[in-house]
This record gives structure tokens, sequence and C-alpha cells, in this order.
């Protein structure tokens, strides 16, 4: 799980890179996100000739959902990361569970706490502190930081509905496959020609997003969720780390109290939840 952290923050790297223009012109975001989904798919298809999973039965609909929101979100997350600290996106993202934990309630019929609203309620505070709305420190890029969260979370609930029953190379082939078709047909309409370092970038991004992805299938698959997942959770300091050594960009205190308590309200929400399962056993 840290390395699949390790390598999210990766990939928030190489959009950063791509869309302010590293070796060539800048690139939009969903052109990006274009090569993120359509490289990862590429790299699966080796394991998909060998292991041939079947796809007759599986729910299309919630796939389809959960890959058309799962696209938007990181197109916006790749827009964001472009403009402001890879910390700072990284950790806005990191919103996503209490947006899942909101649209619970009417699509799973979930019941929410006072303590899981809490958490929320501090993390949303952490938001407040890492972009300072209404201060000239706002950085207009944090709403689509936001955005990205907002559909991350609405991506979760698809996520959730598929976790019983499919199987996780599927949910992989399905998800990039489905999002490769989708980008593919915005980026045409955004189009500029790579340079072939953008292409060995938009491969590499590609390539570690589908290895971040099966490294965080094979960690939840291995250790107890409550125990792995809060690793998760060290994608925005790794982003700080890679931000600071490629662009000389710090982290300010401000932003190192948001993230820490947006993470904070996260990993409590982590913790709720978990203890809800093992008392719905």
């Amino acid at each position: 799980m840290a390395l699949a952290a390790a390598l999210i923050a990766v990939t928030s790297l190489l959009a950063k890179a791509l869309g302010k223009g590293l070796g060539g012109s800048e690139l939009h975001p969903v052109q990006v996100s274009a090569g993120r989904f359509c490289f990862a798919f590429l790299t699966l298809m080796p394991f998909l000739l060998w292991c041939r999973p079947g796809f007759h039965g599986a729910p299309w609909p919630t796939h389809i959902g959960r890959s058309f929101f799962g696209w938007i979100g990181v197109s916006f997350l790749f827009a964001a990361a472009a403009q402001m600290p890879l910390a700072d996106a990284n950790a806005i993202s990191f919103l996503s569970p209490m947006v899942t934990m909101a649209l619970s309630i009417p699509f799973l019929g979930e019941k929410v706490g006072p303590k899981r609203w809490g958490a929320a309620a501090l993390a949303l505070f952490g938001a407040l502190v890492l972009t300072r709305p209404g201060t000239e420190a706002f950085q207009p890029a944090a709403i689509l930081a936001l955005l990205s969260a907002f559909f991350m979370g609405v991506e979760v609930i698809f996520i959730k509905k598929l976790s019983n029953g499919e199987p996780p190379l599927r949910i992989l082939a399905i998800n990039n496959g489905i999002g490769a078709g989708i980008s593919i047909l915005v980026a045409a309409f955004f189009w500029r020609e790579p340079s072939l370092l953008q292409w060995q970038l938009l491969i590499a991004l590609g390539i570690t997003m589908v290895t971040a992805q099966f490294c965080f299938i094979q960690s939840m698959k291995r250790a107890d969720a409550s125990f792995v997942v809060p690793l998760l959770y060290a994608t925005p300091v790794f982003a700080a780390a890679y931000d600071f050594a490629l662009f000389g960009q710090p982290l300010s205190a401000l932003s190192a109290a948001g993230i820490a308590l947006i993470i904070t309200g996260a990993l409590i929400l982590v913790r709720r939840e978990r203890a809800a399962k093992l008392r719905a056993k």
C-alpha cells in the first residue's frame, strides 16, 4: 500500500510535468488522462491474453458509471496538479471519502453517525486551511481539485457496488478500457502532438497507474483494510517530496497543517467504516 501511495504521487508528478509543457508544448489535462488510461490498458493486455478473464455477466451499467466518474475525477486532478503544489492537489482529492459518505446515505442506505460527520467536518476545515478562500493565497486551481474529490467520491459508490462479486482483473480491464475509450474521444478535441519525451512520459504514466492499482488490490487482498488503507494517505507526503525535488516547490506550514487535518479526518472515517463492518458481522 505504501508503494501504491508512492506510485499514485508519481502519476500526479508526471501529469504536472506534461501539463507544464516539460519537453514540448503544454498538454491539455484530458489528453494527459487519455495517456493514463490508454497505456494502462495496453499494459494490462498481456495479462488479459494470458489469464483470459470472462466478461459475461459483468454489471456493465455499474462499470460504465464507475469508469465515467473516475475519468472525470482523474482529469480534474491532473488539471489541478499542473497549476498548484502537488501535495495540496493530492490532499484535497482525499476529500473524496467525505463525498462517498454523504452519497452513501441516499444511494446505499447507510447510516452516518455524529462521529463520522465530525471527521468529515475536520477534513473540510483542513481543506479551508489549505485553500484559504477569500484571501490572496487562494488558488483557483483548488476548485479543480475539489471537483476531482467530488467525482472520485461518486466513483467509490460504484466501486462499492462492484466489490462484492467482481474479479479484480476484470475490474481493472473494464475500468481502463472504458476510460481509454472515453478519454480518446474527448482528447481528440484538444489534441497537441506530443514530443518524443512526452510520449515516453505518457507511457510511463499509464504503466505507473496500473502498477499502483495492482499494488492497491494486492494489499487489500493480503491484509485487513483498516491496517493498510491508512498507508494510502501518505500520497501527499510523497507528492510534496517529488514536487520539491523536481520543481523546487516547498511545502508551507499552513499547507502542512491543512493536509494533516484532511488526512486525520479521512483516517477517522476509515476506522469508523471498519468498525461498522465488524458490528454488521
